[in-house]
């Protein structure tokens, strides 16, 4: 052989395995866009169920023509969370039957008659028209699902162009004698199995593999001791695909990759065993007849068809050997446990409306306690900053988007139920406040994530204002503590306290940005730590507007109305002398540093809305006129805050009712 028949035989090859190769790729991809995402959605619906899961393992391999496709498929679904180990087994078992319809369908090529009308069915007569029709659906229509038909036909036809290409380009190699040899080699199984293996790990494609080897039966010999090994060396080499997909999956994603590789590891394994130790006793003549396209297929067939089925009931051993090899951790542990939550809205608990909306409160406490943890978490970075409590942030803020959401969706179940008045002012209140809760973890988010730019860019607050912002955070961190613990406890009276704090957090946000300018025009902080700053400061107001909004639904809701706006303008218009108490007490408590400079500097309009938060003389000449009454007024402490401020808000509460009576009477009257 020249030089220039040689290159022309590895160009054909290589060209013919590049367009074989491509055309099932896009035919594959126009397959699963045909579909429109029902593939996936019936997949993850039907798994449940041993056999159904294996059947349609093998109709949506058999669809998309790979193996691989519909495993990292699996793969996928098991990373999201949307199916178990224990479903994805059983696709993945048929997945290796339904791959087998490829090699049937390439098969076709084996077909020849003088019959004009048999011919017909040879993929070479009628693959022109197909790509022919393809490209006219392809080019010439707007619609998307006629645009996937002309795709699947474009990759059909390219497929079994470069099968032709591939035969055509090894038919002048039956006539070498050191070809012949080297294929020789292949009777060796051990070689036969490698040789299929390292080829299949190479173009990722076990289909692609059995192609080629039928490829070359129709040109040269390939005998059954030759095909057997390559064959069943495929079926392990197609699992790299999957390895690959789940490189970047989670525990599970991996572990079923796993599961894959070691199903036709032990397939395999087995059946080179068991055949070839039959063989040397039994010594079957058929090993060197020639396979053909059909011979190779029937192998293929034959192996899954025997060893998939029979490790269906043994498939939990699969699941159990990946656990093994991937073990759970502490952590995986917790993160099962927390999911395990959110399974407690259970819908067949909604034909038991009380018991239902018992376990949404439930569901709703974790969550609140989630949303505390990971703001506390995200806080805590400011002093010591660790990537690991960064990412525990940002992994609850997931977990509460998926509790508003499923409650949110359970809650409405619930409600089409008939409710007693006390549980609809349950529901009522918990679908209030789990969009505020889901609020204050996204602004747990955001505040750990300026603590992790600063941490990048090596930068720090001044000792003024980092003193500033972690008593601003104990402010912060007091009214999420109060909030969430009146929620869970359902506590009015304790409930009442939080508008008061919120009010004073207000001041301090103003006036943190007030020092703020004074320390830029002074030239003691940057612009960039303003704007860190600045972005600091609205997380840690918005938080409070949330434990706000939280602790007046609970009020407003339980006296069977909810204006938030209205509730919050009348404790300020009523000059409510317990409020007024309750929010100098912590102005006192989270009064910030103030320095000579400071107070001069101060804003009479803010001077006057907040004295005792900045002027800590104008407080002392307020509340110490003389040693007996600052005694008595540092006596003051929360719980008589408490109790102020609920006594003077159900004086207002009555006085509102009164008014309303009297609007009343007047209409009756007139």
């Amino acid at each position: 052989m020249t030089s220039i028949e040689l290159f022309t035989l590895i160009a054909g090859l290589v060209g013919g395995l590049a367009m074989f190769l491509y055309g099932m790729n896009i035919m594959s991809g126009g397959l699963t866009k045909a579909s429109g995402g029902k593939l996936e959605s019936t997949l993850s619906a039907i798994t449940s169920n041993k056999i159904l899961a294996y059947l349609f393992g093998v109709g949506v391999t058999a669809l998309v023509q790979s193996s691989s496709a519909s495993t990292v498929m699996v793969v996928g679904l098991v990373n999201s969370g949307i199916m178990t180990l224990k479903e994805a087994v059983n696709v993945i078992l048929g997945a290796n039957l339904g791959t087998t319809f490829t090699a049937w369908l390439l098969s076709l090529n084996a077909i020849s008659s003088d019959n004009f009308l048999i011919n017909l069915l040879k993929p070479a007569s009628f693959t022109p028209f197909l790509a022919l029709i393809g490209i006219i659906l392809f080019m010439f229509t707007k619609s998307d699902k006629k645009k996937n038909v002309g795709v699947i036909l474009l990759g059909f036809s390219v497929l079994m162009f470069g099968m032709d290409m591939m035969s055509d380009a090894v038919s002048p190699l039956k006539d070498v004698p050191a070809f012949q040899e080297f294929l020789l080699t292949f009777k060796n199984p051990v070689i036969g199995l490698l040789v299929g293996i390292l080829f299949t790990m190479m173009i990722q494609s076990s289909a692609g593999t059995i192609g080629v080897v039928q490829a070359l039966s129709l040109s040269v010999s390939i005998t059954y001791s030759m095909a057997i090994p390559v064959v069943i060396g495929a079926e392990v080499g197609t699992c790299i695909t999957a390895i690959l997909s789940s490189f970047g999956a989670n525990k599970n994603g991996k572990r079923t990759a796993l599961m894959h590789l070691y199903f036709n590891i032990i397939k395999a394994g087995t059946f080179m065993i068991v055949f070839y130790a039959a063989n040397s006793i039994l010594h079957f003549g058929f090993m060197d007849d020639q396979a053909g396209m059909v011979g190779i297929a029937s192998i293929h067939t034959l192996v899954n068809l025997v060893g998939t089925p029979l490790m269906l009931p043994f498939s939990g051993l699969l699941v159990k050997l990946a656990l093994r090899t991937i073990p759970i951790d502490q952590k995986e542990l917790e993160q099962q446990e927390q999911e395990r939550g959110i399974a407690a809205l259970d819908p067949r608990f909604l034909s038991n409306p009380p018991f239902a909306l018992e376990q949404s409160k439930l569901a709703a406490n974790d969550m609140a306690i989630y949303a505390k943890d990971s703001l506390f978490k995200a806080m805590s970075l400011l002093d010591n900053y660790s990537e690991e409590v960064a990412a525990e942030v940002a992994s609850l803020e997931q977990k509460i988007d998926r509790y508003e959401d499923q409650l949110g969706t359970y809650l409405v179940k619930i409600n089409s139920n008939q409710l007693t008045q006390a549980e609809s002012h349950t529901l009522s209140t918990i679908l209030h406040s789990i969009s505020d809760f889901e609020r204050i973890s996204d602004h747990a988010l955001n505040i750990m994530q300026v603590y992790q730019e600063m941490h990048l860019k090596n930068q720090e607050f001044s000792p003024k204002a980092k003193d500033e912002v972690t008593i601003f955070g104990h402010a912060i961190e007091e009214i999420v503590t109060t909030t969430v613990q009146s929620f869970e406890t359902m506590d009015i009276k304790l409930a009442k306290t939080v508008e008061p704090l919120e009010e004073v957090i207000d001041g301090i946000h103003m006036e943190v940005k007030r020092r703020h300018v004074r320390r830029l025009r002074k030239g003691k902080c940057t612009i960039d730590l303003g704007f860190i700053l600045s972005d600091l400061g609205t997380d840690f107001e918005r938080i409070a507007d949330h434990c706000s909004n939280i602790a007046v639904s609970l009020i407003q809701v339980n006296d069977d109305t909810f204006d938030a706006h209205e509730y919050i303008e009348m404790l300020k218009e009523e000059k409510n002398t317990a409020f007024e108490q309750a929010v100098d007490f912590y102005e006192r408590k989270y009064r910030l540093p103030v320095s000579k400079s400071d107070e001069e500097a101060i804003s009479p309009a803010f001077a006057s809305e907040h004295p005792v938060l900045v002027n800590i003389k104008a407080f002392e000449d307020s509340y110490y006129a003389d040693e007996t009454e600052a005694n008595r007024s540092s006596s003051i402490s929360e719980e008589d805050i408490k109790n102020l401020v609920n006594t003077e808000t159900e004086k207002t509460k009555d006085k509102k009712s009164k008014n309303k009576k009297d609007k009343k009477k007047n209409k009756k009257k007139k």
